[in-house]
């Protein structure tokens, strides 16, 4: 692999690989909230929050990490301000205390912090604009959770951020320029001193969650419940409930930190736990897991790049598609199969499992995140299992094209495109329009 093409792949990597408290919306809000009150340099005494559809979707039924309980734009944002540390980005709320929690409870109840959906503008959008004494600061945020793209103090601008620079692809890595040949050469190919790193923490991090997820009683127990309905559990099964148990525990408020996959924290956990279970299974060696999981993340990376951070379509389908991948890369590899039939597998892996449940509808995050995980690992699963036997979906069935690459492409293009309306229709249902 040539460096520069190596380099690109090791960015992406520690670019999408972040660390964040809660889930990613609520988080995005309390950030803005957070360095809009530090660029105001004083208490503020009022907030207004401006939002994409996208995001109001994923913060209206989700609990914020380290309110009590509480949910909402309103909350995230008021305990930001109060609370939040903006040095710390998607982890701002790791600094909140019992006393900023009472005091955004008086603050809500005085009606502090107002909210606007925002039409016409990135699927993923937040403003924050604080005032306090006749002087006012925002802060804009746009296509990551964590990417400030507009800074404004007393009406004149003092940061401004342009996009598709050739500094900011250097650093955050082109995932346009990414396919599942370089994926699984980088895999093969890569320095675990340059990959372990980033791998480790979220191994730490995502195994953390998830086995708080089974230990306690979160969410629906969408985890939980699985293993205790099958004494003897299978693999399959053991995979399933270690991801979507690690969901249980983040939609509900758990406050530890997890590392997230294109934006998401589900995602994230989708990705890592069923190769973390299958390893433990199977005895895998550390740096086999390492490169399966560079391979899984990037796997994700790829087929997002085509739908988008934020949409109708369930970014979990993507994810749990790309741990199957790192799964049979991790079997394959160990067992010392070829290069041409490791790369045969994954691609049938892909087109089996996204297009049986590719467009599963994402109806914001919530407990019911963590059955469609479970739902998206099981199918992923069965895929890879059907893809090693020789078995796998026809070109011409439906949105299944010519080869995994096309395949992946047109799905991405229904989810981006075609579930666009879909995505409206979800958010109005949820205002009650």
């Amino acid at each position: 692999m040539k460096q520069i093409d190596y380099e690109n792949h090791l960015n992406i990597l520690r670019h999408e690989l972040q660390v964040a408290l809660g889930c990613t919306e609520p988080i995005a809000i309390a950030y803005a909230g957070a360095k809009a009150r530090e660029v105001l340099g004083r208490t503020p005494e009022s907030c207004h929050v401006r939002c994409s559809g996208n995001i109001v979707k994923n913060v209206k039924g989700v609990v914020v990490p380290n309110s009590g309980g509480l949910r909402g734009i309103e909350v995230a944002a008021a305990l930001g301000i109060v609370g939040g540390d903006a040095g710390r980005e998607l982890a701002v709320l790791e600094s909140v205390t019992d006393e900023d929690r009472a005091e955004v409870r008086r603050l809500l109840a005085a009606g502090f912090c107002s909210c606007e959906l925002v039409k016409g503008v990135e699927n993923l959008y937040i403003e924050a604009i604080v005032k306090a004494d006749g002087c006012s600061a925002s802060v804009e945020i746009q296509e990551q959770h964590n990417n400030i793209t507009k800074i404004v103090k007393n009406g004149e601008i003092i940061f401004e951020k342009c996009g598709g620079s050739e500094e900011k692809q250097e650093c955050e890595g082109d995932a346009g320029s990414i396919d599942l040949h370089s994926i699984i050469e980088f895999a093969d190919t890569a320095k675990l001193d340059d990959i372990q790193p980033v791998l480790a923490k979220q191994i730490e991090y995502n195994k953390a969650i998830s086995e708080e997820g089974l230990c306690g009683d979160w969410g629906v127990r969408a985890g939980k419940n699985p293993l205790a309905l099958n004494p003897e559990p299978g693999v399959h099964i053991k995979a399933r409930a270690a991801a979507s148990a690690g969901s249980d525990a983040r939609m509900s408020g758990c406050p530890l930190p997890v590392v997230i996959n294109c934006g998401s924290g589900n995602q994230g956990i989708t990705v890592t736990m069923p190769i973390i279970v299958y390893a433990q299974e199977y005895g895998m060696p550390d740096d086999l897991v390492y490169r399966a999981l560079a391979l899984a993340n990037l796997a994700a990376v790829h087929q997002k790049k085509y739908i988008g951070r934020l949409s109708a379509y369930c970014g979990v389908v993507s994810a749990a598609t790309a741990s199957a991948c790192g799964v049979a890369y991790m079997l394959m590899r160990r067992r010392g199969e070829s290069n041409e039939e490791l790369y045969r597998v994954i691609c049938d892996t892909i087109t089996n499992s996204i297009c049986t449940i590719g467009g599963m509808v994402c109806d914001g995050a919530k407990s019911s995140c963590a059955t469609k995980i479970s739902v998206a690992v099981e199918n992923a699963l069965t895929a890879m299992d059907l893809a090693e036997k020789g078995c796998v979906f026809q070109p011409g069935e439906g949105l299944t094209m010519d080869c995994a690459e096309d395949t992946i492409k047109a799905v991405g293009r229904m989810g981006r495109e075609g579930m666009r309306e879909t995505d409206i229709e979800i958010l109005n249902i949820m205002l009650g329009h």
